[in-house]
This record gives C-alpha cells, structure tokens and sequence, in this order.
C-alpha cells in the first residue's frame, strides 16, 4: 500500500515527520518497508537571492549577482524578464542535476561567465510557466533548500499490509491508526477528501461549478430495494446476491471531463498512480483514500440506462479496459447493461462504457463484491488489479454511502455537474459483528504484563471499537467487557483478536522479554519438535539455509499419492523424499547462475502409495483436505522396525531432514586461491554430524551402502538414513550435488487428536535415545601426547574397519582419532593406499612418558596386522 505523508496530514493534521510516522506504523500498525521522497530530484536547488541585476546591452538577457548562502556573491545570467533586485528565487548551483536529465555547468555567455541557473516553475517540473523566474514568497535566508520552503516534499510510505487487514489498503484506515497512536483527532472523510477552495481546490484550474462554500454537500438522498431502484432516469437491479450483497448507483449530469487540477493529480501520483483525467483520477482518489473501489460508467453507453448485477453466461465474451477480450465463465458475477455486460464485478470495467473526453452523463457504481467470487474470477481471468486486490480481502460493507456521497463530492468539484435524483440502493449489507466478551484479567494473564482496565478500553475505542463497561469499575477478576468491532475489521472475532489489538497499541516494547511461570508456553515441547529443532540448530551452525517449500511434486501415480484438489497442477502429488523438494530448489538456483548450494528442509513425506498401484492402474488419490482415515499397524519405511499407525490405504507419513549441498566448500578468499569443491566426504561428515544432533546418546555409523547411496546412516544399529548423489537439471559449470536424508520418526494419521492428548502423541521415533541423563566432565588438567601412523591398507579394505581396531586397541586414554590423508602413488603398491592417522592420549591424572606411547604405538601396529593384515608405511 502507497501512503502519501501528506495526504495522511490530510486526514489527521498531526506533527511528526515522515521518519516518524514510519517508526510509529511498523511498531503498531503494519512494516514500513518502503520509504521514497517523492522530489528528491529537487534536494540540491537552494534559495538564492538577486542582490544586483543590470541589463546586457542589446538582449533579453540579464547580468546578476546572487547570494546562494554560500559566502560569496556568483555571478549568473539569466534570459528571463522578470528578475528583480531583492527578490528571491530557486536556484540551481554549478554541477546541479536538472529533472529534465542535464547538468548546470559553467558557461560563458556574450562575454559573461554564469555560475549556475534561477529556475522557473517548468524547469523545476512544478508547472508550464516557462516566461518567467518562478518568485518566491520567503523570509527563508539564502541556501535554503528548497523543499523547506515549498510544500512539494511529499514523502510516499509503502506499508506491507497482512491480508487480515484490508482497512490497511487506505489513506482513511492508515490515519486511524496515527490518530490512534499520536491522540490527534481525525478530520470528517469529506474535509479530508474533498478540499475546500481555502485549502488548495481553488485557484486557476479550479472548477468554477463549485458550491459556493467552496466544496459541494456530501449530504444525498437514497432510495432503497432489495433488488430493483430507479432514480434519475436510470435503473439499478441485482440477479445474483451472493456475488453482490449491495450495489450503489448514482447519476450525475453536465460534468465537464479534462485534465485534473494540480492538487488532485499530485495526490493520485503519490498513491503510485498515473494521472487520466479529471473524472478517473476522481474514483482513483476514492480507492486509495477509503480503499473503497468504485468506477464509473459514461451512461449514454448502458442500454435503456439501466444496470443489471448478474452471473455470467457460460462462453460469453466482454473486452475490458486493457483492450483484451476475456471469456467468462457462469460462476463470475457480472455488471451489464440491458443488453450486454459493461464491467467483470470486482475485478475491471469494461472498453465499452469508459469515461470519454466527450462523456458528459455519469453512472457511479459503489459496491460490496463477495471476495470469494471475486478471488475464484480473478484467477479464472490472470487478471489482478487493484480493485480485486481490495475487493477479494474484504472493503468495509459500512462505508459504501460514505464513498459514494465523498465520491460525488469530489467529482463536482473537479468536473462540475449535479446530481440526478437520489442514490439508488441494491440488497442488503451483511450483519453487524456479534459482540465479544474480554476479561482484562485475560488481557494480563496472555501478554505477561499488567495492562489496566481503562488502558484497555482506551486503546480499542481508539481504532474504532465499541466498548461497553460492565462489572465493577476497577479490575476486579471476573469483571468484563462487551466490546464490538467496527465495520472495517472483519478479522476480529474473539478475545484473543481483542488482546491483540491491545498489545500492538500498548506497545510490544513495553511488554517483558521474560517467560513467567503463568504464561501458556510452560507447557513442555514435543519430543520429535525438540529433534526437529536440535537438527535445525546444528545445521544453520554448519552455514545451510532452511527452506519451507510446500510438500507436493510432480512425481508419479504408481509411486506417489496424488491429491484430488491440487495447488497446482504441475505439481499434484505428495513427495517420497525431501530431496525431491530441495533438488527443484537447487535447480531454481543454478537457473540463476547460483552454484553454492548449502539447504536444508525438516517436514513430512508419505509413502505406501507404490504397494498399491497395480498394473495399468491410474493410482488412488488422496484429498488433502479430507480426513487421514483409520489407522492399522504396518512396519515403517526406513526407520525403526517398530510397528506403527498406518491409514486403511496404506499411506505413511514420516518427518524427516532433508539436506542438499553443491558447489564450493568455504567461501572464496583473495589469499586462498580457488576454493575446492565439496565432495562426498564432506557429505558424509556433515551427515554424521546432523545424525548426531538428532540422536544424542546413540552410536552414530556411517557405513558404505549399495547404489543408489553412497552411506547409510544408522542409530544405535538402526538405519535411520542415507547419503547419495543426486541427479540435477544442471549446466555444465555446476559440481555435482549430495543429499543427506535422515528420518526422525512417523506421525500418526489420526485427523484429530484424542481428547487431552496431543496430536503428535503417536508419534514414532526412528530410533529411541538413552533415558540416561547426559553427563558432563570436567575440562582436562593434563597435557596430550598424540601421534601420526601413516598405513598401508588394501584398496577393499574400508577405513572404517581401521578405525574401528584403532578404537579397541587403543584402550581408555584414547582421546581423538582423525584420519587426515589419503594417498597413492611413489613407494605406494598397486591395488593399496596409504591412510595417515592422528591419535591423542591423554591420563586424566598425570603426564604420559614416552615409554608408554611408544609401547601403545606398538600395540596399535601389532593389533592392526594381526586382525587385518594392514602393515605401517615405510617410504
């Protein structure tokens, strides 16, 4: 949403700066995250004054010495007539960027040297007056800028308004809330939206049909049916009430269309929109000051000047404003005339009945569009604009007169005219909002922080609540109010609503960083959360990135479950593997020239589909949105041998962490060269790793696997994972990719949980840790005494079987054991390869003697060759 500063002065004339207001609305509104001056091309131009001015013989031209606050006196000609020795002038200094794309350098002008520009108001882009200076009424000392003087810095906000708060998508519901959090009052809708000739309506360009008391009545009368009016000629009937609950029409007459007046374009330009004419700038400024859309229709157009709000016919066509002709559908809500349709509801106006230089006769159309019809007809279409935008998340239902009067208002005023008859009224607006018990009691007891009774209610009726005070008068518990939200906030509806509305008003800053023992969140995590957030944990401190990509792929009906009411059709299975999601993430990024991959996911994948999909068959589908079914046993796929809840169909659900990485292994630096690319060994440390975040406690393995893995992963002897190349739509420069996948247990498919228990009590863990709390030592007192022993091993004889006699033999006082190098080649045999291992002991008591190292690293060799044949290298 595009906030004009002052525009929004317009409707709560406050104080506060554009910085200001800004820091207010994102700490108890909506985030700022836009923040434009609007003139910024304008900063540099300063103040300047003529101090002397004499004529250059023979030209129009001018000698001048102007003070520009800097000390010294330039010297500046000038072609204009109307400079004037004393008087004050914008002024554009050497190296100055003018709005029209140059730069003022210094010139030699008939034997004179200019140092800079006086600027009128077309060179400033402030006007068409290119004949004279533009003169400045000031007492603002030279070197000034400019846009302290002149009332042309607006400042554009861009809000970024959650769909929960569509009262946010207007200049009007912004300034509720600045009125709310400042204490300023806000002015009436027409002051603010319709200004008077005293306030900037008036002038040259003004309109001269005006009232006389400078802005027309907002005051109309209104005829009303719930499904045909008439007034003024015209005639309003509505055939289809779901899609339109009310519908709004007026007449008006003898408007003059043209360009707008400077003070309307410039408040239509702020909102981000591109200036038309008088009549559209008009219903622009409706949409973006109430955030109620409206249009308006040039009525010699309608057929029979009548109005008809209607489905659709199945296959009927309708060109719309940006010239495309679109087929509609029976379930899209219409506006037509008596003989064809003139507007998609909700959504565009048609190319038939638009405003015209030559219009001269108005129908105005203001209603309420039920936003389900209107989302389902704007994606039909692929047409979005910024009336579905509003209409799909719901315009204030109470507001459509106020738009209309206001929208009357401002139109006469910039294109004359009058209005025909009364305002004619279709159908019914919905039901006001049901009240709404709130305990502050409550309010405290949720925030953590005591917020008084008064402070409550103060703060609710202050954006527009309705209050009633029951109970005692101070916070007695028990004690509550009946409290009614205004028309604008249909996303308020019980108590925890409320104690929100409270919070943000009373301030997040202000309530404690610290958990009380009352608060809700002492209930005690899940256990599968708390594996969830120890993986998460020691995988961003590895450097991945977590992503959250929805659980559907385009996969297959023998293999996957697909569902029957899909996001997208590309995309209408449930995935297998977490991996599936994160190698179309990867792809996304080598797309875009981004080879250093390092992500990661922890969600659910369903399996079972393929023991169900005989031959020829189609595959059953799951619908999402339906209940899992009953549960049986069944063993789960890759995880625990334990039985498990399953749904009659088959379908298992399991939780686990995917990990993807690609690309290089530390981030380049100038004095390292190339950065290596990672590898499978990376892939297997960092599994190793992830796996022990999420069983503590257990004996961790990583041990080769048959294709298609390279390892599988296992817990306490339970595999719970695998480590594998993944195959990627990659380009030729990209390194291959690896992919970590660990299952951290199966969810039950229960729909809804058994009453007092949690939905995740089912839960079953992939492999079940140590009941033993972790216990700690004490940091070592004594120093180390490591060693390397450089081996010869068989090419079929894994590490790991190194490694795993290294451990046995190496008795208590083995410390660490780190395989460091690999090698083959001079003074290597064929079909072995030297491995460099690094052991450290330590006594937790005492200081090693040599004797003993050297007796344990005779050991180590002895044991090594007697189990395993493995011998020390000697060249």
């Amino acid at each position: 949403m595009n906030v004009s500063h002052e525009w929004l002065k317009a409707f709560v004339p406050h104080a506060l700066s554009a910085e200001q207001v800004r820091d207010v609305l994102t700490a108890h509104a909506a985030t700022v995250e836009g923040f434009e001056r609007l003139r910024a091309d304008l900063a540099s131009f300063v103040v300047a004054r003529v101090v002397e001015t004499e004529k250059v013989p023979d030209t129009k031209l001018s000698f001048n010495k102007v003070d520009d606050g800097s000390g010294t006196l330039l010297e500046v000609v000038c072609g204009a007539p109307n400079v004037t020795q004393g008087a004050v002038y914008p002024f554009a200094r050497t190296g100055t960027m003018m709005p029209a794309g140059f730069k003022i350098e210094k010139k030699k002008i008939r034997g004179f040297t200019s140092n800079g520009m006086l600027c009128s108001a077309r060179e400033l882009g402030l006007g068409e007056d290119h004949e004279g200076i533009l003169e400045l009424t000031t007492d603002a000392a030279p070197g000034t800028p400019l846009l302290d003087v002149l009332p042309i810095g607006d400042v554009r906000l861009v809000l970024d308004v959650l769909p929960n708060r569509p009262d946010l998508l207007s200049h009007l519901g912004v300034a509720r809330e600045v009125s709310a959090i400042t204490g300023v009052a806000i002015r009436s809708v027409l002051d603010a939206m319709v200004p008077s000739a005293a306030e900037g309506a008036g002038g040259d360009d003004a309109t001269p049909t005006r009232a006389a008391a400078g802005r027309p009545a907002g005051n109309v009368k209104i005829v009303s049916d719930p499904r045909e009016a008439k007034s003024g000629g015209a005639t309003v009937r509505l055939d289809d009430a779901d899609g339109c609950p009310q519908y709004l029409g007026a007449v008006l007459r003898g408007i003059t269309v043209g360009p707008s007046p400077s003070w309307l374009r410039e408040r239509v330009e702020a909102a981000g929109v591109r200036s038309i004419n008088n009549v559209v700038d008009a219903t622009n400024v409706i949409l973006h000051g109430l955030g109620q859309p409206m249009h308006a229709f040039d009525l010699r157009t309608l057929a029979d000047q009548t109005v008809v709000i209607r489905r659709a016919r199945a296959g009927e066509k309708m060109k719309t404003l940006d010239g495309v002709e679109r087929v509609l559908t029976s379930d899209m809500t219409m506006i037509a005339d008596a003989a064809k349709s003139v507007a998609v509801a909700g959504v565009m106006g048609g190319e038939n009945s638009e405003v015209t230089d030559s219009t001269t006769d108005l129908l105005l159309e203001v209603a309420y569009f039920d936003p389900r019809r209107t989302r389902q007809t704007r994606r039909t279409l692929g047409l979005s604009t910024d009336a579905s935008y509003r209409f799909e998340r719901g315009v204030d239902p109470d507001g459509l007169l106020t738009a209309m009067q206001t929208a009357i208002a401002l139109i006469i005023t910039v294109a004359g005219g009058r209005v025909d008859g009364s305002v004619m009224s279709v159908g019914t607006g919905p039901a006001p909002h049901a009240p709404i018990a709130l305990r502050p009691a409550r309010v405290s007891q949720v925030l953590g922080a005591a917020v008084s009774r008064g402070d409550i209610v103060k703060y609710l009726q202050s954006v527009g609540f309705a209050v009633h005070l029951g109970g005692a008068a101070d916070d007695a518990a028990g004690a509550s109010l009946s409290v009614t939200a205004p028309s604008w906030r249909r996303d308020v509806s019980r108590d925890v609503d409320l104690i929100e509305e409270v919070a943000r008003l009373h301030g997040y800053d202000r309530l404690p960083d610290t958990i009380e023992a009352y608060r809700p969140t002492t209930v005690p995590d899940h256990p599968l959360h708390v594996t969830g957030r120890r993986v998460r944990d020691a995988l961003v401190a590895e450097g991945l990135a977590e992503v959250r990509p929805m659980p559907f792929v385009k996969g297959d009906d023998a293999s996957h479950w697909r569902v029957t009411n899909p996001l997208a059709e590309d995309e209408p299975h449930l995935r297998r593997s977490v991996l599936e999601s994160l190698a179309s993430r990867a792809e996304y990024n080598l797309s875009r020239m981004t080879g250093d991959i390092r992500l990661f996911e922890v969600g659910s994948v369903f399996l079972g589909r393929e023991s169900h999909a005989g031959a020829g068959s189609t595959g059953a589908a799951v619908d999402a949105a339906s209940p899992r079914g009953a549960a049986d046993t069944a063993s789960p796929r890759g995880a625990a041998d334990t039985a498990s809840p399953r749904a009659g169909n088959g379908l298992c659900e399991e939780v686990r962490a995917g990990i993807l990485i690609m690309g290089a292994r530390h981030p380049r630096h100038f004095a390292d060269g190339a950065s290596p690319a990672i590898d499978a060994w990376d892939a297997k440390g960092l599994a190793e790793r992830a796996a022990r975040a999420a069983f503590p406690g257990l004996a961790i393995a990583v041990e080769s696997a048959d294709e298609p893995s390279l390892w599988s992963i296992s817990a306490a002897g339970r595999v719970v994972g695998s480590v594998r190349r993944v195959s990627l739509d990659a380009p030729i420069w990209a390194s291959a990719a690896f992919g970590i996948e660990l299952t951290l247990g199966e969810m039950p498919l229960q729909y809804v949980a058994t009453p007092g228990q949690s939905a995740h009590a089912g839960v079953t863990p992939a492999a079940k840790a140590p009941t033993a709390p972790v216990r700690y030592t004490a940091l070592p007192t004594t120093p180390a005494a490591d060693f390397d022993l450089a081996l010869l091993v068989r090419d079929d004889l894994p590490a790991s079987e190194v490694e795993r006699v290294l451990r046995t033999s190496g008795g208590d006082m083995l410390e660490t054991l780190e395989l460091f190098d690999e090698f083959r080649g001079t003074g290597v045999p064929d079909g072995m390869r030297s491995l460099a291992w690094r052991l450290t002991f330590r006594h937790p008591e005492r200081t090693l003697r040599d004797k003993e190292i050297e007796g344990r690293r005779s050991q180590l060799l002895k044991s090594l060759e007697n189990q395993l044949g493995v011998k020390p290298r000697t060249t």
